[in-house]
């Protein structure tokens, strides 16, 4: 396993997974770190061919719920508006409202939609079951509709 060629191939997803998640550029940064130094550390296990990018989604997850229920990480920041990898600007509006979804609704909308994972593969991310995913889902979108009407009508 080149873990080089994984790091270039996949750091922007684990980055963008773990900003997801943490909501704080700097911990995200240390979350990217931390996976590849962990998988560099785990050398002898074998990841199967082709599923390399689910293997790190999932490390990348636990590593922030670990992160998250840590004493410490008490401190929270508000999301950095210069984030790299920011999509244009006519969906920042979007962007913004995901982010402010409650943790476990964030992830799956994060995986499903910007990463293109199913909701068979999310619920094995995330380790819950695939209607538990779908059900977030649900939940997300529908709160999403909702911000996003009263935001437009000035409710």
């Amino acid at each position: 396993m080149d873990i080089l060629a994984l790091y270039d191939e996949h750091k922007n997803m684990v980055y963008r997974l773990a900003l997801s998640f943490l909501r704080s550029v700097p911990d995200a940064e240390d979350a990217v770190q931390q996976v590849f130094l962990r998988l560099l550390e785990h050398r002898g296990r074998a990841v199967t061919p082709g599923r390399e990018r689910a293997y790190l989604a999932a490390m990348t997850a636990n590593l922030c719920r670990d992160m998250l229920r840590s004493a410490a990480r008490r401190r929270t920041e508000p999301l950095d508006e210069s984030i790299p990898c920011q999509p244009p600007e006519r969906s920042h509006e979007l962007l913004e409202q995901v982010m402010a979804l409650p943790e476990t609704e964030r992830a799956a909308v994060y995986l499903y939609y910007y990463e293109g994972y199913d909701t068979a593969e999310i619920g094995r991310i995330l380790g819950i079951s695939r209607t538990a995913v779908t059900s977030r889902l649900d939940r997300a979108r529908r709160r999403l509709r909702l911000k996003l009407e009263d935001e437009r009508y000035g409710s």
